[in-house]
């Protein structure tokens, strides 16, 4: 399994008035150790959007475990968590400076053709996509075997 991990520095615009991050504000950050880990394993999201080629996100799930604040820095942990073709699902853990989970979440998206929004396969259309996901997952436990 391939793990990214992205430093972030939290700025002050991204805290609440409790001078805590503002809970939206991780999904800011997993979109950003998404988009690198794409990046690493050596494709851009920007290139499936040229392609009419769109990956919304169909569910979401955070928990919060420990608050982070202004002028800490984070590390977000990003890998493929679940993946068969169509669906991704991206697994994340939001670290602070100490190393203590502050939180962990996944996001499920699948790719849609922009005109219509009707779902596409990355196993036919994008098929080094495909490859590189199945190899960068995280294994189940019957894989592991």
């Amino acid at each position: 399994m391939v793990i990214s991990e992205t430093q972030i520095e939290v700025r002050y615009a991204e805290t609440d008035q409790m001078g805590i991050v503002y809970h939206a504000n991780y999904l800011v950050w997993m979109e950003i150790g998404r988009t690198k880990l794409i990046e690493e394993l050596g494709f851009k999201y920007a290139d499936l959007e040229k392609d009419g080629i769109l990956a919304p996100v169909i569910d979401v799930q955070v928990t919060y475990i420990h608050p982070v604040k202004y002028g800490e820095k984070v590390t977000v942990k990003t890998w493929i968590d679940e993946y068969n073709g169509l669906r991704t699902t991206y697994g994340y853990e939001i670290l602070s400076a100490t190393g203590e989970l502050a939180v962990t979440g996944f996001t499920k998206h699948v790719c849609v053709r922009k005109e219509n929004f009707k779902p596409i396969s990355l196993r036919k259309l994008y098929p080094d996509w495909h490859e590189v996901y199945m190899k960068s997952k995280k294994l189940d436990e019957t894989e592991e075997k």
